[in-house]
């Protein structure tokens, strides 16, 4: 890119850089603005001048992470010695996968993903289609280096020296179609690509996405077991579009601005089983039961909302992959050794009687740092009854993923 260039410009999910006085982006940036009185002299390095202006307006992270973001520049900002006008050095350091990434939820994944900072490489595995996604994203001007890889014969070079696999592969929702309708498919789907994993990169962070999350997690925790490699603080279900859901439905119902908004969602990632916490919004907010009674089932219901609203061409692709997005972002800030990262996710837990359970649990180097187990104190009744009614089915699901398993001996 020419250093001249006056246009402001997006790079990746948590900055965008420009000169002062250009026009506005079309879209607002994701976290935070940076601006500086000098154009970039190269845009590979992330170089940014001393003085740097951070304002959040819209983000993946919300605003306790936004603060968070703006702490990590200043504490890689220049040294005293360094050039004066580079102040800001990010490094794009890490590897990701996403396997299927020629998907609804993997095409538009794999671009949010192509636009952090943070990423040096970027692996698309598919069976089909993938090399053409990988040719329209090499052409983005952003650090990583996207690489195509087709077919089960390419997947173990896809996940070599991988830091972050995002699993979106499977089948979508249907009109009428239940996530459990989607078991027998997309069960298999996961086993195999799992087994892949860790037989290439077993430290890898794993980002499960096909569903149903419910039974796929636990079905990547016993393939990993199997395989002799598990490490709970590693395997996450993700579940952040129930709280990208949460956050937005409150802020419009509450009219707030939707970067204070806070909503943690429990319990799993299907139907009954989502429990959006109200009582726990941030900020503070009063609802009525009839208010609190319709947001929940409307955001246990929003997958629904969405595949009948695209009358069979497809499910939530867009909003997950914003979803995913976010928590790959959240995750490679937690490797890049941010101490304030904190998702929802559905993962082994111990906060119930339950072996898996979505919460909210703060992201380190090394995985789930710590559970929060404040946010299952002081619930309403409403939330108490809907938390007994939610544990039926959700060990149901994981107790069917767990059996379809152990019933699938790994392969050597």
């Amino acid at each position: 890119m020419a250093t001249t260039s006056a246009a402001t410009f997006s790079i990746g999910s948590t900055v965008s850089f420009g000169r002062r006085g250009s026009p506005p982006p079309l879209t607002k940036p994701s976290a935070a603005r940076c601006t500086s009185q000098n154009s970039l002299a190269s845009f590979s390095g992330l170089k940014a001048a001393t003085s740097v202006n951070c304002d959040s307006e819209s983000s993946f992270l919300g605003k306790e992470s936004s603060a968070a973001l703006r702490g990590s520049f200043a504490r890689k900002a220049q040294k005293p010695n360094q050039s004066s006008h580079h102040g800001l050095q990010l490094q794009a350091s890490y590897k990701v996968a996403i396997l299927g990434a020629a998907g609804g939820i993997g095409q538009p994944l794999a671009l949010l993903i192509k636009m952090s900072p943070l990423v040096s490489a970027l692996n698309l595995y598919d069976i089909a289609n993938v090399k053409g996604v990988a040719a329209d994203l090499s052409h983005c001007n952003t650090p990583s280096q996207v690489l195509d890889f087709t077919g089960a014969s390419e997947l173990g070079n896809c996940l070599k020296g991988v830091n972050v696999v995002v699993i979106p592969a499977g089948v979508p929702r249907k009109p009428g179609m239940t996530r459990d309708d989607l078991f027998n498919i997309n069960a298999n789907i996961v086993k195999t690509l799992v087994e892949a994993v860790a037989d290439n990169c077993p430290d890898a962070f794993i980002h499960v996405i096909s569903n149903p999350v419910n039974s796929t997690v636990p079905i990547a925790a016993e393939v990993l077991k199997q395989k002799g490699v598990y490490d709970p603080k590693k395997l996450f279900g993700v579940t952040t579009l129930d709280v990208v859901r949460a956050n937005t439905f409150v802020a419009e119902k509450k009219n707030l601005k939707l970067i204070d908004v806070d909503v943690p969602v429990i319990g799993g990632h299907a139907g009954i089983t989502i429990l959006p916490l109200l009582s726990k919004t941030k900020p503070s907010v009063r609802f009525s039961d009839e208010e609190v009674e319709q947001l929940t089932i409307r955001i246990q219901n929003a997958g629904t909302e969405v595949v009948e609203a695209k009358a069979g061409a497809g499910s939530a692709t867009l909003s997950m992959a914003y979803a995913a997005a976010r928590f790959v972002e959240s995750s490679l800030r937690a490797l890049d050794g941010d101490g304030d990262v904190y998702e929802c996710s559905f993962v082994q837990s111990d906060l119930t009687d339950l072996p898996f359970f979505a919460s909210r649990v703060k992201l380190g180097r090394k995985g789930i740092e710590a559970m929060i187990p404040s946010d299952l104190q002081g619930l309403s009744e409403y939330e108490e009854k809907a938390l007994e009614a939610l544990k039926p089915e959700l060990k149901a699901s994981i107790e069917k993923g767990i059996a379809f398993a152990q019933k699938q001996p790994v392969t050597a």
